[in-house]
C-alpha cells in the first residue's frame, strides 16, 4: 500500500511528464516542419516547375553579309591653312586718316579700308597740272603765232606702207613668242625713223621737245599717289589682324591688317615616304576637327609636294574642301583619313562579327535560330570591314553583337 506521502511526491512528476508530451505531440503534429517537410520534398514537384529551368535564347545583333567596296584608308595629322591669306602694306608715306577695318569684317574687292592723309599729294597735283597747262599754252602760241611752215608728207609712199606692215606684223610674232625683244625693238626703231622723216610724227617730237610729254606723266604720277592713300582690298574676305589706327604715321612698306579668304581651306597631311605611292590627286579624303566632335568634313586630294622633307621622311599631301559657313578656321589641327586602295565588288563582313578562336578567325552565322560557328578565310580588311574569301555566302545573317561568350548551336534570338 502506497503511503499519502509518496502519493504527494509522484502527482506532480506524472503531472509535469503530461505537460512535456502534449507539447511534443502538438511541435510534431504543426504542418510544414518535422516530417510533414521531408514528405513535402520527397513529393512530385508542381506543374510548371520544370518550365522554369528551360534555356532562354540569347538577345544578339545581326546582319546580313553583302558585297561592295573595301577601301584601304591612309591616316594622318594635317594642319588647316588658306591660299589667300595676303598682309596689306601701305605703298607711299603719310599719316592715317581714317581705318575702316575692323576685326572679323567681311569685306569686298575694291572696298577701301585705310585712307591716308592726301594734303600733300593733291599740291603736289595741282602743281603738276599747272606745267601741263604751261607747255602746251607754249606749243599752241607757236603754232598760232610762229612759223607754222612744215614739209608736207604728201602721199603715203610705198616704203612707208611697206614699213607699216612690218611692224604690225613684228607687232604680232612678238606676242606669239616668235620673236626676240631685241629683234623687236631693231625694227620698231627703223619703223619710227622713216615716220618722222615723212613729217608724220611732228605733233608727238613737238610736244617732247617742249616738256609736254613729262608734264603730263607728272600729273599722272601724281594722280597715282592719292588713288594709293586710299588702301583697297585686293580680294573679298575677311579683315583680321589690324596694325594701324588713326593720326599713326606709315611708312611704304609698313603693314596694315591681313586679309583672309576662308571660303576654301587647304589641309597638308604629313604622308610617310613608304605610302606616297598610294596617294593619287582626286582622291576622297576625311577630315576630322577637334572642334566639332563627330561631325566629318571630305575633301579632295589637289596635289602632293614634290619634296620629302629629309629630316621626318614625310611628304606634304594638300587636300582641299570648301568652307562656306567659315567653320573651319586656317591653323587648325586636323585628323586625315585618304583612301589609298580601292577594291572593288569584295565579300565584305563587318570587323565587330570576326572573332578569334584557337588562331583562327570566325564568325556566327544564325540558322534557324541557332548560332552556328562558321571558319573563315579572310582577304584584305580596313578598320570598318574583312573581306571573306571562303567560310560564308552573301546574304547570310551573322552576329555583331552578344557573340563573344556564344558556343556552337547555342540558341539565339536576332534583336535590333
Amino acid at each position: 500500500m502506497i503511503s499519502p506521502k509518496r502519493t504527494l511526491i509522484f502527482f506532480p512528476a506524472i503531472i509535469i511528464i503530461a505537460v512535456l508530451s502534449y507539447i511534443l505531440i502538438q511541435k510534431n503534429g504543426r504542418p510544414g516542419t518535422g516530417r510533414a517537410t521531408a514528405e513535402t520534398v520527397n513529393q512530385p514537384a508542381a506543374p510548371g516547375a520544370a518550365g522554369r529551368l528551360e534555356k532562354t535564347p540569347l538577345p544578339v545583333k545581326a546582319v546580313r553579309v553583302g558585297r561592295g567596296d573595301l577601301v584601304i584608308l591612309i591616316k594622318s595629322p594635317g594642319e588647316a591653312f588658306t591660299e589667300k591669306k595676303a598682309l596689306i602694306k601701305a605703298e607711299v608715306p603719310g599719316v592715317v586718316k581714317e581705318v575702316k577695318a575692323k576685326e572679323g569684317k567681311q569685306v569686298r574687292a575694291g572696298e577701301v579700308l585705310v585712307v591716308l592723309d592726301d594734303q600733300g599729294s593733291r599740291l603736289r597735283l595741282e602743281k603738276a597740272e599747272a606745267e601741263r597747262l604751261s607747255r602746251l599754252s607754249e606749243i599752241l602760241l607757236e603754232n598760232q603765232f610762229g612759223n607754222t611752215e612744215q614739209k608736207s608728207p604728201g602721199a603715203m609712199t610705198e616704203k612707208v606702207r611697206f614699213s607699216i606692215e612690218e611692224f604690225e606684223k613684228a607687232s604680232s610674232r612678238l606676242a606669239m613668242g616668235k620673236i626676240g625683244r631685241v629683234e623687236f625693238d631693231r625694227i620698231r626703231n627703223a619703223h619710227e625713223i622713216l615716220l618722222i622723216e615723212a613729217g608724220m610724227k611732228r605733233d608727238e617730237i613737238q610736244a617732247a621737245a617742249r616738256g609736254l610729254t613729262q608734264a603730263e606723266i607728272e600729273v599722272a604720277i601724281a594722280r597715282l599717289e592719292i588713288d594709293k592713300r586710299k588702301v583697297r582690298v585686293p580680294f573679298d574676305g575677311i579683315v583680321t589682324g589690324i596694325e594701324v589706327s588713326i593720326g599713326e604715321s606709315v611708312s611704304p612698306g609698313q603693314g596694315l591688317f591681313t586679309l583672309v579668304d576662308i571660303r576654301e581651306i587647304r589641309v597638308e597631311a604629313r604622308v610617310l615616304e613608304s605610302e606616297i605611292g598610294r596617294i593619287k590627286a582626286g582622291r576622297d579624303a576625311d577630315l576630322k576637327f577637334a572642334a566639332y566632335p563627330g561631325r566629318v568634313f571630305r575633301g579632295k586630294v589637289r596635289a602632293l609636294s614634290p619634296v620629302v622633307d629629309a629630316e621626318t621622311k614625310t611628304c606634304g599631301a594638300h587636300i582641299a574642301l570648301l568652307n562656306p559657313s567659315g567653320e573651319i578656321k586656317p591653323g587648325m589641327h586636323a585628323e586625315v583619313e585618304v583612301a589609298a586602295d580601292v577594291f572593288r565588288d569584295r565579300l565584305l563582313v563587318p570587323q565587330e562579327a570576326v572573332l578569334i578562336r584557337g588562331g583562327r578567325k570566325l564568325v556566327f552565322v544564325v540558322e534557324d535560330g541557332l548560332a552556328k560557328w562558321r571558319y573563315i578565310e579572310p582577304g584584305l580588311e580596313d578598320e570598318r570591314f574583312v573581306e571573306v574569301l571562303e567560310g560564308v555566302r552573301e546574304g547570310d545573317e551573322i552576329i555583331t553583337d552578344g557573340h563573344l561568350t556564344l558556343a556552337h548551336d547555342s540558341e539565339v534570338k536576332v534583336v535590333e
